[in-house]
């Protein structure tokens, strides 16, 4: 695996000279004098918070979207002065965190994961004057072999992208394929090898295993994918999951005070996964999905009516989600137009990224979709991604988000302390703003852009 990694070095250390990427500043609130909740949905959602911890599997996600709910209606002043006044450790903290990270307002304090990353930090270096504090040694457990090798290549070249981008001390760093043997037995060598910080595995399947050995981990790990109820202490987690994509829309359209949505639900499981997230979201907001329309095939039967009685009823829809693929969005569009939801926001996912064929992709003119940073606006650290692809091939079409999320994965492997415990909670991605919540999953922000013509065109952050 050395060798591979001294080729791919090779060839990507042929493109512009890498700069780290910059990161963004948040101002923390100051602290407000501690006052007891009089809202009495706080009160209430205060007290499920207490129980949380006890919780797991779908009470947990339960309770997580009754508290949010709660949270909701508790305006931003009043949640700010409650939040502020929560003792270190109290179980509410995170939740309260989540709902003004979501709102965009600054938090009181860093999250209280002191602790966590103490484990995380171990015997590094102090951390230079931007937080940079990577591990000594890093292990990266990919499936470079197998089924999963096509979507682990673009995460090698990205990750390697960043590591070689940066100047200063580096770890050694030593990939290990976890198609050879499972992220179990890759683990182990890596910590029999040396590696004092584990980044991966990248399987949802890998993940849950690793994390669920009975032994405590020996080396603390962020994983590539998520990390489910009751990880142990020795994890963080990254994802580009669909749930993400759930989430990013519903706030996209509370944003713009959108309370009654229709949705199109393509049926297969990453649609699945990103209309629960979406509904969660949305309702957790104050917002409703008014109807729900399954979108079956490649080549749907017509569904202008039923879309047309969604938006014309009583508290019908004010906009759309698209959970599709790019051919059933394909398909819908000139419907939707039909139904009369031409000038209404329409709201798809991260599958609506196509491989460039605006002869096609016409039909989908004005449907906004989450992007990469990278793509859509540029980050500091890496040349344009029309550069990187010309000369790096799983930096191309839809491999361009993995190579992406590779890169940021580096950022997170060397810069985590800064999300952690600095006044600092943002970190400018390739994928999209990087933040971290209360109980160590990476949130991720992401960019967005539309069809003009045919073409993609970043919508520029507000």
């Amino acid at each position: 695996m050395r060798n591979q990694a001294r080729r791919i070095s090779r060839t990507l250390l042929l493109m512009a000279a890498l700069l780290l990427a910059g990161c963004a500043s948040v101002t923390y609130a100051p602290m407000a004098p501690p006052r007891a909740p009089t809202d009495p949905n706080l009160v209430v959602a205060n007290e499920l918070a207490q129980r949380y911890p006890t919780l797991r599997g779908p009470e947990r996600a339960q309770a997580t979207q009754e508290i949010e709910q709660l949270l909701s209606t508790v305006p931003d002043q009043a949640l700010t002065d409650f939040a502020a006044a929560l003792p270190h450790g109290d179980p509410m903290y995170a939740h309260a965190g989540r709902v003004l990270q979501a709102r965009g307002l600054p938090l009181p304090r860093p999250f209280d994961l002191g602790a966590l990353w103490a484990v995380h930090a171990g015997n590094r270096p102090p951390a230079g004057h931007d937080g940079y504090r990577p591990p000594t040694r890093l292990g990266v457990l990919l499936p470079l072999s197998g089924g999963l090798a096509t979507a682990a290549a673009p995460v090698r070249d990205g990750l390697l992208a960043g590591y070689y981008g940066e100047r200063r001390a580096r770890p050694e760093i030593v990939f290990y394929d976890t198609a050879a043997g499972g992220a179990g037995a890759a683990y182990e060598r890596a910590v029999a090898e040396g590696a004092d910080y584990v980044l991966g595995p990248l399987g949802q399947d890998e993940v849950a295993a690793l994390l669920a050995r009975p032994d405590r981990l020996q080396v603390p790990v962020l994983a590539l994918n998520r990390a489910g109820d009751g990880a142990p202490a020795g994890s963080f987690s990254f994802a580009l999951a669909p749930e993400d994509d759930g989430v990013a829309a519903a706030d996209y359209l509370l944003a713009r005070n959108v309370r009654q949505v229709l949705v199109l639900n393509g049926g297969d499981d990453n649609a699945r996964r990103s209309v629960d997230a979406f509904r969660q979201r949305l309702e957790a907001g104050g917002g409703t999905v008014s109807d729900m329309l399954v979108v079956t095939g490649e080549t749907p039967a017509d569904m202008t009516e039923a879309m047309r009685n969604a938006m014309l009823k009583e508290d019908g829809a004010q906009a759309v989600f698209l959970a599709l693929r790019v051919a059933q969005a394909r398909a819908i569009a000139p419907q939707l137009v039909a139904a009369g939801f031409a000038t209404r926001p329409r709201i798809g996912t991260s599958q609506l990224y196509s491989s460039g064929r605006a002869d096609q992709d016409s039909v989908l003119d004005g449907i906004v979709f989450p992007t990469e940073r990278w793509a859509a606006a540029g980050v500091a650290g890496l040349p344009m991604a029309s550069t990187v692809a010309s000369s790096l091939p799983t930096a191309r079409g839809p491999a361009a988000r993995l190579f992406a999320f590779g890169y940021d994965a580096w950022l997170l492997t060397a810069f985590m302390e800064r999300l952690v415990t600095g006044s600092e909670a943002e970190l400018r991605g390739a994928t999209g703003l990087l933040r971290i919540d209360g109980e160590g999953n990476i949130v991720r922000t992401p960019s967005w852009a539309t069809f003009t013509g045919g073409h993609v065109v970043p919508i520029a952050d507000r």
